[in-house]
């Protein structure tokens, strides 16, 4: 019996956009190339995209010309990035981190999250957040057994003006003692040091954890490279992170960082605000912390914490003012 027939490879095809009808130059000098591609960007059908853009392709070519870069650099930089995509897994965002280093991450929250009075601040998300957070009883723990210094988290859900928001689901995640989330662990059984609850009828909510530590982000990837190449060191303050979403409300996410550490005014990720600084009470009671449910007993840290939501329509008018303020085009 002969071979089957290999099917012929198909063409070829265009994307089906027809030239544009422009006036473009032949690029025989710099600056042309600049202005064919920005009259391209106004064939752009969305507004806001074009006008996005119009800003990226201006200060992407603004920043090539004023630095003259070398071809070995623009090189360099696209190995980087191709490094830096090839690092990323389902279980580590290498390009969250490298958006959080360069202060973008912190910048893109502040823009869009300005301050409302009585709200509690946002802070940055972070490369380690996941989905699968177990859900977890109010009172109950986040973390196994063994994973560090027992720590109670405790507080209210509250709108502006004081209402208790009941049932609003909150996302929590930490590192374990040793400063490793639980995603780092090649051999990650289960989701662990993170969780998923709710408030209850009355605002409430509490769960048991472990007192996070001062960490490194990861620096065996491209961004602890770039870390290394600026002179920068790694370290992140220890901090609790947490996610609050409620119907009507603007969702949060925010963290808690524990008064003292060494790195809370050199976060390598700019995530700190000074709201969100914390004190931690130390509970020397062991019939305290068996009552709360720590198995071993013994001592531990309470973090007492309101978490204040903005409705939507505040948080929306909020960052219209800010930007009539300063002038930003939405």
């Amino acid at each position: 019996m002969s071979d089957p027939v290999k099917p012929v490879q198909n063409k070829a095809v265009s994307n089906g956009i027809p030239p544009p009808e422009l006036d473009l130059p032949f690029p025989d000098r710099p600056e042309i190339i600049t202005d064919n591609l920005m009259k391209l960007t106004t064939l752009v059908p969305n507004e806001r995209n074009k006008f996005i853009f119009q800003k990226l392709i201006g200060h992407l070519h603004q920043f090539v010309s004023e630095t003259s870069i070398t071809t070995e650099e623009w090189m360099n930089t696209i190995q980087f990035l191709t490094r830096t995509g090839q690092t990323c897994t389902p279980l580590r965002q290498e390009f969250i981190l490298l958006s959080d280093v360069l202060g973008v991450s912190a910048l893109v929250d502040a823009l869009n999250n300005p301050p409302v009075s009585g709200g509690t601040s946002s802070s940055v998300l972070g490369p380690f957040f996941t989905e699968d957070a177990p859900d977890v009883e109010l009172g109950a723990s986040i973390a196994s057994e063994g994973k560090g210094q027992y720590m109670y988290v405790e507080g209210r859900v509250l709108s502006t003006d004081g209402k208790p928001i009941p049932d609003a689901v909150i996302e929590t995640w930490e590192t374990d003692e040793f400063g490793f989330y639980d995603t780092q662990y090649a051999d990650r059984p289960q989701a662990d040091c993170r969780g998923r609850l709710r408030s209850d009828k009355d605002g409430k909510y509490g769960y048991r954890a472990v007192v996070p530590v001062a960490y490194p982000i990861p620096g065996d990837g491209p961004v602890g490279d770039l870390l290394l190449l600026l002179g920068r060191h790694n370290m992140r303050p220890n901090h609790l992170h947490m996610m609050i979403e409620a119907p009507g409300y603007q969702k949060l996410t925010t963290a808690f960082y524990p008064e003292g550490d060494t790195y809370l005014s050199s976060d390598a990720v700019f995530g700190v605000k000074k709201s969100l600084v914390v004190k931690l009470t130390d509970v020397n009671d062991d019939g305290e912390a068996r009552k709360r449910g720590f198995p071993k007993g013994g001592s531990f840290k309470l973090l007492q914490f309101d978490l204040i939501l903005v409705e939507e329509e505040q948080s929306k008018a909020a960052r219209l003012q800010y930007a009539r303020e300063h002038g930003v085009k939405t």
